[in-house]
């Protein structure tokens, strides 16, 4: 009904009521691919030719219906070889509809036998655009590894090749980290859950980063990585992890949604950790610029404290002058009220044994003693009356 309601109101636009042919096959061709998400078919080539520009066209058919089809240079090439005229395969491809011969055809975009080896990347590929509607393709969602990790887990089986590498290359590189492996089947049938529980169990350990993976394989060896269970596993694992499946040509879905990919065991295990030589030798570098820098800071700290200490001497200097002419002043003042000046001048003083001042004749009693302090010490007298 929404269709009929969509070709109804381009009708009315038109000028003459009726419309055109190429507004039915655009309308048509519209309809289709935002109707049709890309899709895989199966079915029997027929017809097949290849043009000098590198696009293929063919038929697709089976015991009900055949549809057109066209394979662009561009996908073709992708190709190791043409397909054979009666073969049956799988087809990645996006309804549309060609609009100059007004046909219904499949733009395919990738083109595999139904052998073992179609049928697996059917999966494969259906997989991905699953982990790839969920986010857990999306690179901004990939984080970094910890520069120096004290603890690190293996997932992968405790009798291959890939323990071995791993430890071999953490041990000679960075020594100090810690490995905890947690074993696991990593083919054959279950490989998959003991997988998707090996990585659980990580989530409950308290390490640094993961390394989940295996040495090479056949296809079939390293199918359990392409296993979308094991791939939604791998993306839920709380600390970073590294994938390291197969060997340099093999990409499975655990590699994709890690956040590191791996060619190998070794080349994880060194993605995961420092070299223990070259981490030396930055520190000696930075030691040396370090010490460098302090040098130079103390010679000008130096050379500072000695411009301070001469300025503060000179204005010490210059305060004790001040306060040794005011003290000057002051010492010849107090010296011009001294008694003692009175003395130099002939004069004595007269005190009884107590100490006080005999200032008057009633003070001196008949008999009475009493001392005379004369400029350079004193003399004991006595009062007699002729």
């Amino acid at each position: 009904m929404a269709g009929l309601d969509l070709f109804a109101a381009a009708a009315v636009s038109t000028s003459e009521g009726a419309w055109t042919v190429a507004e039915v096959t655009q309308r048509a061709r519209y309809l289709l691919e935002s109707g049709f998400p890309r899709l895989w078919v199966r079915g029997e080539i027929t017809g097949f030719k290849a043009y000098r520009s590198g696009h293929w066209y063919f038929t697709l058919r089976d015991a009900q219906a055949q549809v057109r089809c066209v394979m662009w240079r561009r996908d073709a090439v992708r190709l190791r070889a043409r397909p054979v005229e009666g073969a049956e395969v799988f087809v990645e491809a996006m309804p549309t509809v060609w609009e100059e011969r007004g046909e219904f055809r499949l733009t395919v975009r990738q083109l595999l036998p139904t052998a073992a080896d179609g049928r697996w990347q059917v999966e494969l590929e259906r997989a991905k655009e699953a982990l790839r509607r969920d986010g857990l393709l999306d690179p901004t969602r990939k984080r970094a590894l910890p520069p120096y990790p004290q603890r690190i887990a293996v997932v992968t089986s405790p009798d291959g090749a890939a323990v071995r590498d791993i430890v071999s290359v953490v041990g000679r590189r960075w020594p100090v980290a810690s490995l905890y492996l947690v074993p696991t089947r990593v083919q054959g049938e279950g490989a998959d859950r003991e997988i998707c529980r090996a990585l659980a169990l990580v989530n409950r350990l308290p390490v640094d980063l993961v390394i989940v993976g295996r040495g090479g394989g056949s296809r079939e060896d390293l199918w359990a990585f392409n296993d979308e269970r094991v791939a939604r596993a791998v993306a839920a694992v709380r600390v970073p992890t590294i994938s390291a499946v197969g060997h340099e040509t093999d990409i499975s879905l655990s590699d994709l949604v890690a956040d590191v990919r791996a060619a190998t065991p070794s080349a994880a295990a060194e993605a995961a950790v420092p070299d223990r030589a070259a981490t030396q030798r930055t520190v000696e570098a930075l030691a040396r610029r370090l010490a460098k820098g302090l040098t130079g800071r103390t010679v000008v700290a130096h050379q500072r404290l000695e411009r301070t200490f001469d300025r503060l001497t000179a204005a010490v200097q210059v305060q004790l002058e001040r306060r040794g002419s005011r003290l000057a002043q002051l010492a010849g003042k107090l010296d011009a009220l001294s008694p003692l000046q009175v003395l130099h001048r002939g004069y004595a003083v007269a005190r009884d044994e107590s100490g006080r001042v005999l200032k008057t004749v009633k003070q001196f009693p008949d008999g009475g003693r009493f001392r005379l302090t004369v400029t350079d010490g004193e003399v004991p007298a006595r009062v007699e009356r002729p």
